[in-house]
């Protein structure tokens, strides 16, 4: 940035879109009366807002900043995890989750396994999501505070508490109603940028094939492909271990974010159920589109910038590849939009975690709270979950492998009893903790196990050995939940009978034309407490 000569620009841009989160938290404050309205926003979110703020859950440090540095290292292998496994987690749960959750009504994702299996195996999810949201929220937080860190010059630990310090202020003021106001301003800005960017890179070197041509990766000799190759394997692992690299690569958000919070808070709050649907697929449909940009870009990079750019600095590459092919003003408005995507992530998080606390656990022990006690308990849960994370921000200062971990802890405990558990009659309670249990405490053992052998190929480096065993133990894990949660069930049926899906009235949900594939266009009708 010292070398750039509109500098000021990006910096006011910043400056502006952090004062216009505070107002627009203030306004979307006047329109809070109730809890539904805070967590919620009412429930009566059109399609052209549903649909970029379900987006919006996950287009952030990943996605932007984090798959261009990836891209710029490893190629297309590298950003499997996202954007290529978010796209396929907003279509998975468009097809198989948010019509069911959006008819029985549900305010968090722990309402299912409240009235599916019952109370322990719901507040020890809730734990278990709450702490997850943590780490997810202090790689956002990390990652706002290294653009600061890069911008102005600051150290990173105050970029971070500025940034900390925002998202609470505006999301614990508006809620729900702030983050989709912002989402819907903000996406259109991101996206337009990576277009502008990507079709400045095509113009400059003439065309699709010439690109295709120069773009290359530091560590991989095959930038394009997806998949492990027969010379490099999957990031330097060859056979099982490769295989269960590129499997976790997959399913750490392909399936580990199906049971997330913050995405199914967004399509619960649309205004009906086959409009949550239809976002969710418009979702998917502008992620993969826009998102697979910014890997493009990172790859263009590697001619364009060099390819020798120091680690620690593969992360701004997004930002130096705008500066060379973004008009100043163009610019500015980009950065201050990746900034404000990074606070959207944030504010998500933090509210589902919050959310999750009123819901699944004050509420376990006090149920006749009222909803004005409720509205006040969950802000100040939202403060509280910021405190925290920037805690775990200022201790790990890394994005990336919190934002893994934080998908993982998930994919091994609570995909097979959500998923499976939605359509399967036999699924059970003791079934669902022992899912829970047995994948969460195999992935433990196995990234140990792993360990030895992560260790040798990373050459004694114990930051990648750590890592690298952490993720490639979750593809068995995962395997050893399902296998737990369908052979407990079926030996426990008697023991503890299984309950029928029901909304949050305690009424059984409506299985009919369950899928979200059809009936796209008949007016649905909602639960209440007297159906």
């Amino acid at each position: 940035m010292e070398e750039y000569a509109y500098s000021g620009l990006i910096i006011g841009g910043i400056v502006v879109v952090l004062f216009v989160r505070l107002a627009i938290g203030y306004w979307a404050s006047k329109r809070v009366q109730t809890t539904n309205d805070y967590v919620l926003a009412g429930r009566r979110l059109p399609i052209w807002m549903a649909a970029p703020s379900i987006m919006a859950t996950w287009f952030a440090a990943e996605t932007l900043m984090g798959s261009s540095s990836e891209a710029y290292k490893y190629g297309l292998q590298g950003v499997i995890f996202d954007p290529f496994g978010a796209t396929m987690c907003l279509f998975l749960s468009g097809l198989l989750i948010v019509r069911l959750a959006r008819r029985a009504q549900y305010v968090t994702i722990m309402d299912f396994f409240q009235q599916r299996y019952g109370t322990t195996m719901s507040v020890v999810g809730t734990i278990a999501q709450i702490i997850g949201y943590f780490g997810w929220t202090a790689a956002q937080i990390v990652a706002g505070g290294a653009i600061l860190q890069a911008l102005l010059g600051w150290d990173l630990s105050v970029g971070m508490v500025m940034v900390a310090g925002i998202v609470t202020i505006y999301t614990m003021a508006g809620g729900l109603w702030a983050d989709t106001a912002l989402d819907f301003m903000q996406m259109f800005l991101t996206m337009g940028g990576l277009l502008i960017i990507f079709g400045g890179i095509l113009w400059s070197v003439g065309g699709l094939d010439s690109f295709v041509g120069m773009a290359g990766a530091q560590y991989t000799d095959y930038p394009f492909a997806m998949g492990p190759t027969e010379a490099e394997g999957y990031l330097g692992y060859q056979g099982t271990m490769g295989w269960f690299y590129y499997a976790a690569a997959w399913m750490a958000i392909g399936f580990g974010s199906i049971p997330a919070q913050d995405y199914l808070q967004r399509t619960c709050a649309a205004k009906n159920e086959n409009v949550a649907v239809k976002s969710t697929y418009i979702a998917a449909f502008l992620y993969i589109t826009f998102g697979v940009l910014s890997p493009f870009i990172g790859m263009a990079a590697y001619s364009a910038i060099g390819p020798e750019i120091e680690a620690d600095q593969t992360q701004f590459v997004l930002i130096s590849m705008a500066m060379k092919y973004l008009h100043p003003i163009l610019t500015a408005l980009f950065v201050a939009a990746l900034a404000s995507a990074l606070m959207s992530t944030s504010d998500s998080s933090m509210l589902a975690g919050a959310t999750m606390f009123t819901e699944n656990i004050v509420k376990v022990f006090k149920p006749d709270l009222s909803d004005k006690t409720q509205l006040l308990l969950t802000r100040l849960a939202l403060v509280v979950s910021g405190v925290l994370s920037l805690s775990i921000a200022l201790w790990a200062e890394t994005i990336y492998e919190l934002a893994v971990l934080a998908n993982t802890c998930i994919l091994v405990g609570m995909v097979a009893p959500y998923v499976i558990g939605l359509y399967w009659k036999k699924a059970n309670h003791v079934g669902a903790l022992a899912s829970f249990f047995a994948g969460s405490l195999s992935w433990v053992f196995l990234s140990m196990y792993y360990y030895k052998e992560t260790f040798v190929i990373c050459e004694g480096d114990l930051y990648c050995s750590l890592w690298d065993a952490v993720y490639i133990a979750s593809t068995p894990a995962f395997v050893i939940s399902v296998a737990a949660f369908i052979m407990v069930s079926l030996a426990t049926g008697k023991l503890d009978p299984p309950k029928v899906l029901k909304n949050i009235y305690g009424k059984p949900v409506d299985m009919k034309h369950a899928l979200g594939w059809s009936h796209l266009n008949e007016e649905p009708k909602e639960a209440t407490a007297v159906d």
